[in-house]
């Protein structure tokens, strides 16, 4: 992956990218004329449930923009596999069956699925790769810099330890599903930070981001380290850290280790709010679902010169070289700055933080 120039803020730990594509270019149908009309199928295939985003942020917020880019002509046609790769091949197949125009893909597995991007090939049908990097010969990737998620996550752990950080604070990790090569980009950004200034005790790779394993592999790392000697927790996204903190208090703590997570569930703001979750990561699913929605037009209607502009970075899979790409920015969230992501994003009001569990957690805060 060609690494994007960045600026780090120490104190809030934000990490813009620099502009990598045309994110604000309006694409509208007098830009040029279109291969294609307005009237267009974009079929969507998200991966899993356990995580709430898909289905409340990333499909909702694309379909808006593809129907605002097609004068409410475009459809899009959604479906979740549930986190099972041979569901995903049906939902796929069916799309190909359908004649859709385009797939916005994001794989439950990366390598398994490259047959079906094949047959979709095969079919005129173009497969943009959003958020994980399918296999096969995909035509675009839109997503995340997860290396940078990663070092995002390692460093936050790190701060939140303090000045007295030593080599011999024990760390427990909790990947994500071994089938996500994001997972392993996550792992490796997050290693960066922490190797030489922690010791990693324990590591798992946790199947299908299942917050049950989680807990169940939390359990596990207690059992063996002891409840006391575990200095910080890194889980690699939110639903896994509901199920870590869950077993850190079945251990019987009363001050809970930090612990990280990932995608800004509101689950995982309210624990932030509260304290038992240090951090998640941000990452603006507007921008990300706004992006592959202009991708994917701009791709069937034949307008090049946007599409181009909107996919300006490049990066390789296992089976592709220099793919069209467009990564997008990342925020290491904390109490300290809710108002200034989530909130100010329109993600989530302060009435859907500050429910009445965590009303005095949110005065405490300013959160109000």
């Amino acid at each position: 992956m060609r690494r994007i120039a960045i600026s780090v803020a120490a104190s809030s730990l934000a990490l813009p990218l620099a502009a990598c594509g045309v994110l604000n270019s309006s694409g509208s149908s007098s830009d040029a004329t279109p291969a294609k009309g307005n009237d267009i199928t974009v079929g969507v295939l998200m991966p899993e449930k356990t995580n709430t985003r898909y289905a409340e942020f990333d499909f909702p917020i694309m379909k808006a923009k593809i129907q605002e880019l097609t004068a409410n002509k475009g459809k899009a046609e959604y479906e979740n596999a549930g986190g099972v790769a041979a569901t995903q091949d049906k939902q796929m197949q069916k799309m190909i069956d359908e004649k859709v125009d385009i797939i916005v893909l994001d794989a439950v597995d990366s390598h398994a699925i490259r047959t079906m991007v094949a047959k979709a090939k095969t079919a005129g049908i173009p497969v943009i790769a959003y958020d994980r990097l399918a296999e096969g010969p995909i035509d675009a990737y839109v997503s995340f810099d997860g290396e940078l998620v990663g070092e995002v996550q390692g460093r936050s752990l790190v701060e939140a330890l303090g000045s007295n950080v030593d080599t011999s604070d024990k760390i427990v990790m909790i990947n994500g599903s071994p089938t996500d090569p994001n997972a392993a980009v996550f792992k490796g950004g997050a290693l960066t930070e922490l190797q030489g200034k922690v010791t990693i005790a324990e590591s798992y790779n946790t199947k299908a981001w299942d917050p049950v394993i989680a807990q169940q592999e939390m359990t596990e790392a207690i059992n063996k380290l002891g409840k006391n000697n575990i200095a910080a927790v890194y889980s690699a996204n939110d639903a896994m850290a509901g199920g870590i903190i869950k077993a850190l208090k079945a251990s019987g703590l009363t001050k809970l280790p930090p612990v990280t997570g990932q995608d800004a569930e509101l689950s995982a703001v309210q624990r932030i709010v509260t304290g038992e979750q240090y951090m998640s990561v941000y990452k603006p699913y507007p921008d990300l679902a706004e992006a592959a929605a202009k991708i994917a037009v701009a791709k069937v209607q034949g307008r090049d010169i946007e599409f181009d502009a909107l996919t300006r970075d490049t990066v390789d899979s296992p089976t592709n070289k220099k793919i069209p790409s467009q990564l997008v920015s990342v925020v290491a969230l904390t109490r300290d700055n809710i108002k200034s992501t989530v909130v100010a994003d329109g993600i989530y009001k302060i009435s859907d933080i500050c429910t009445a569990d965590y009303k005095s957690a949110c005065e405490a805060h300013g959160l109000k």
